[in-house]
């Protein structure tokens, strides 16, 4: 992954727009937290291939930290706190957020195919 570029990320977003994909969403400060301070609270949310269709999608951040808002129907999903991107498999789009020791917070993926595994 690299960092992110707002324009060519934005660029791909935009090639999403008005079409069915698929959707993997995720956030984590997973074991981390408990490893180094066992009054810290594990969270976390994951979504693997949900199905929607976003009419808007818009990146913005300050140059290092970055929010993907994707707008729908009734309704937003975004993710915040990206700092890295790669298009994978030639078509899908992965945005990540690590964070000073390069452990995954958070993540999202946009593809028009499921994602396998």
């Amino acid at each position: 992954m690299k960092p992110i570029e707002i324009k060519k990320v934005q660029e791909m977003l935009d090639g999403f727009t008005d079409k069915d994909v698929y959707l993997h969403v995720e956030t984590t400060n997973g074991a981390y937290a408990s490893h180094f301070d066992d009054k810290a609270y594990n969270v976390g949310a994951y979504v693997r291939n949900a199905k929607v269709t976003f009419n808007q999608a818009k990146i913005v951040g300050n140059g290092k930290i970055y929010r993907a808002g994707l707008k729908m129907e009734m309704g937003w999903i975004y993710a915040e706190g990206l700092t890295d991107w790669v298009i994978h498999e030639d078509s899908k789009l992965l945005l990540a957020g690590h964070d000073r020791e390069g452990r995954l917070m958070v993540s999202l993926q946009i593809s028009e195919t499921p994602f396998n595994y």
